[in-house]
């Protein structure tokens, strides 16, 4: 829809020299996800990819997880007062006999890194709800070298960060390293629902084989993302958070941090990591 990145003023500083001068930037707009037609959540994202958002959203809320259990997703005409379509509001339709969950103001308090939650409560939750345990047999097997070139590939494939320098992105790869698809957006989370919901609209979940690459951080709620998604192996080009380690202690998911280079930490399921018999433990 030719919103995804806008243009505006700005003032430009270098070495004393001022100028003026139009910038690019990401576009950031609240898109609202609808429930058969009951207001469900609101996220800022980068418009683009909208339905592939709110279907792995749900994914990751543990309300779907194959494609069959979707009827519709459209935008909803006349979301304003005035009655525009804004195109920030979309309304998922489940099909027949899927059970609807019980929609409150509050989302449930396992979905969300920023809600102060730590316990065990919430680990038990995702592993409890998800219909796709990380359970791959036989298991992923990836080498060191071939996880330093995945950050790379998925810079490279980064077509609006180019131009904006103000987006996350999120990248599944195959076991081999191949490039399966990679999505952008202003929120990591957002990113990685993209690309979930893509692949449940492909019919492709679970992502058994696949490997999940983000561009910063892995918080819990990427964790729980890749977990409810059977994705097995989850690396991040930053640190993850403690609560994030646990749930993949608890899950069986392989979770990289600080993949920079020939350079990485493996803070759990590090029997997918196919090490050399020689390689140093101290």
């Amino acid at each position: 829809m030719g919103r995804v990145t806008e243009r505006r003023r700005t003032l430009r500083i270098r070495d004393g020299a001022v100028s003026s001068r139009p910038d690019t930037l990401v576009a950031e707009e609240p898109l609202e996800i609808r429930l058969n037609g009951r207001p469900l959540a609101i996220t800022m994202r980068t418009p683009g990819d909208d339905f592939a958002l709110a279907a792995g959203f749900l994914v990751s809320e543990g309300v779907i997880a194959e494609k069959d259990e979707v009827q519709s997703i459209v935008y909803c005409a006349g979301a304003t007062a005035e009655g525009v379509n804004t195109y920030n509001v979309v309304d998922v339709k489940l099909a027949p006999g899927v059970p609807v969950p019980d929609i409150t103001l509050e989302r449930n308090v396992y979905t969300t890194s920023s809600c102060g939650l730590c316990g065990k409560a919430s680990l038990d939750a995702v592993r409890t709800t998800t219909r796709h345990p990380v359970a791959d047999a036989p298991p992923v097997r990836i080498t060191p070298e071939l996880l330093s070139a995945l950050p790379d590939r998925l810079r490279a494939s980064q077509r609006v960060f180019d131009r904006t320098g103000g987006l996350h992105a999120a990248a599944l790869f195959s076991e081999e390293g191949e490039l399966l698809d990679v999505r952008e957006d202003v929120g990591r989370h957002n990113a990685v629902d993209k690309l979930v919901g893509r692949a449940l609209t492909d019919g492709r979940l679970p992502l058994s084989r696949a490997m999940l690459l983000v561009s910063g951080r892995a918080s819990f709620e990427l964790a729980q993302k890749a977990v409810m998604a059977g994705i097995p192996v989850l690396a991040a080009v930053s640190a993850p958070s403690s609560l994030a380690v646990d749930l993949a202690a608890e899950t069986g998911l392989t979770l990289v941090g600080f993949l920079r280079g020939p350079s990485m930490n493996v803070y759990a399921g590090e029997h997918r990591i196919a090490l050399e018999a020689t390689a140093g433990r101290g």
